[in-house]
């Protein structure tokens, strides 16, 4: 479930920064997005997916 979430999270920011952003701004864009997306999915315990 935490891999869906993660997907689901960079897919729509990644579309979101390919909408709004110039191209180089959308790239760079790519790895921040992707931190806050596992740390969404997998850090914060937002869904209460990871009992750990």
């Amino acid at each position: 479930m935490e891999k869906k979430v993660f997907w689901g999270c960079f897919a729509v920011l990644g579309l979101a920064a390919d909408l709004f952003l110039p191209f180089w701004w959308a790239v760079g864009a790519t790895a921040p997005s992707a931190i806050f997306c596992w740390w969404v999915a997998y850090r914060s315990n937002w869904f209460g997916l990871s009992a750990r």
